[in-house]
């Protein structure tokens, strides 16, 4: 019983909060629908800021003196192989 009282309540107060906002879809003027939606939910930068460029990182890995390790355990593999069965 608790339960269902509290989601009752829960139920009331959400719509309270939702008949709030105003009704900017009504309005026939665009100028002034587009300055209730701003007033709403205000825009986050200007339209005509451009964003900084990131400066890419030079990578830390000497790349000329890479080594193939996989290819290297593979080598050695495969030589025990070959002296496991003569005459396979």
């Amino acid at each position: 019983m608790r339960l269902y009282l509290a989601l009752a309540a829960a139920c009331l107060l959400c719509r309270a909060a939702a008949a709030e906002t105003p009704d900017c879809r009504a309005i026939a003027d665009p100028v002034t629908r587009l300055a209730c939606y701003d007033k709403a939910i205000p825009p986050t930068a200007p339209a005509g800021a451009a964003r900084p460029i990131r400066a890419v990182p030079q990578s830390k890995i000497d790349s000329t003196g890479y080594v193939d390790s996989i290819s290297a355990e593979d080598a050695q593999m495969n030589e025990r192989m070959k002296g496991i069965c003569r005459g396979c």
